[in-house]
């Protein structure tokens, strides 16, 4: 073979090469831009007042209620699936343990439950603090936690109200076998209440639509003791988060800045109130529940010192009281890395201080 042919053979295979490369480079290009996902399943424990479909857990339910994440992602072609599970965070542990859901507003116990039994899951960014209220019927001769010994207490087992009910009774010389605990959802304890079929309940500010009916009087109340209250995180599936990092950091941008925008309005939350009223829980509730409360250690979403020590004693605590069979290490669960860009991103970083850890 002649010289210049050698050189013309050689040029052809560095043009094939090229075209080849090229090729490679434009199909994991477009690889890269098609990889999102079609759907967006994101599962919130509970129903609205009358099972409606809404729920009103602090700044994570207006990206449904004011319809921010479809917003966001309407442009991409990507759907948010939305469920509202009646057996709340129970529920939600099924649909991530089965691949139904990606993501979610879940309360300690149940997510723990669920880390413990060996489900993927990450937490990403706190989503509220939840008081907690023990309501017994209005001409009931309930006074304090002595006269519940040996009646029948309505608890949501398997949800945060689960274990915040075991300290709070404990804290309080009893414990669930000093009472008579019955498992209700938070419809059925309403109406329990409503007909005397149980002595008294634990729930959250939907016992105060009853208490403003008159139909009942609370006997015990967290605020101003936040040892006892309900904490809630946003959790995602961790083969979601694996595959679409990008697509999550979108969903804790969205987040985040509902989390700002109630945040901005403590001095003024009508806005903030009426948009929750939409679960069936009215105006009145709220406020009650929402009054003399800082918006910025209530609504805020990072996971700082305060919100790591409380899990926890949560986990120790669900031991303790045998509602998991195992301890963990929350370290490696709690990942706020997305959290941290966001809010340097959307220049937040100082926006939320950190909660006093006592």
């Amino acid at each position: 073979m002649t010289n210049a042919a050698t050189q013309k053979g050689r040029a052809w295979l560095w043009l094939l090469a090229l075209l080849t490369l090229g090729g490679m480079l434009s199909l994991s290009t477009q690889a890269r831009a098609e990889d999102k996902p079609s759907i967006i399943r994101v599962a919130n424990p509970g129903v609205g007042i009358g099972g409606r479909p809404v729920v009103a857990y602090g700044a994570w339910s207006l990206l449904h209620i004011k319809g921010q994440l479809d917003d966001e992602f309407k442009k991409d072609g990507i759907k948010v699936q939305w469920t509202f599970a009646r057996g709340a965070g129970p529920a939600v542990n099924e649909q991530f343990a089965n691949d139904l859901a990606d993501i979610s507003l879940l309360g300690d116990l149940p997510s723990i439950i669920a880390r413990s039994s060996g489900v993927k899951t990450k937490v990403l960014a706190a989503a509220g603090l939840t008081n907690l209220y023990i309501a017994v019927p209005a001409d009931s001769s309930i006074q304090n936690f002595k006269d519940l010994v040996g009646k029948k207490l309505a608890v949501f087992k398997g949800t945060c109200l689960h274990l915040s009910a075991n300290r709070i009774l404990a804290a309080n010389g009893l414990s669930e076998k000093d009472l008579r605990t019955i498992n209700m959802d938070q419809v059925s304890t309403l109406a329990a209440l409503t007909t005397k079929d149980v002595d008294a309940a634990i729930g959250g500010n939907e016992l105060l639509t009853l208490k403003e009916r008159g139909a009942v009087r609370l006997i015990y109340s967290t605020k101003g003791d936040p040892r006892f209250t309900c904490n809630s995180t946003v959790v995602v599936a961790e083969p979601f988060l694996n595959k679409y990092p990008s697509i999550v950091k979108r969903i804790l941008r969205t987040y985040v800045r509902a989390a700002k925008w109630v945040t901005d309005h403590e001095s003024n939350p009508t806005d903030v109130f009426n948009l929750f009223t939409k679960s069936g829980i009215p105006f009145a509730s709220f406020k009650s529940d929402w009054v003399g409360e800082s918006f910025k250690t209530k609504v805020s979403p990072r996971i700082d010192e305060y919100l790591r020590r409380r899990y926890r004693a949560n986990v120790q605590d669900a031991y303790k009281f045998g509602l998991i069979r195992k301890e963990f290490n929350i370290d490696s669960w709690f990942d706020p890395s997305l959290l941290e860009q966001v809010l340097k991103e959307e220049n937040l970083a100082g926006y939320w201080p950190e909660r006093p850890t006592n």
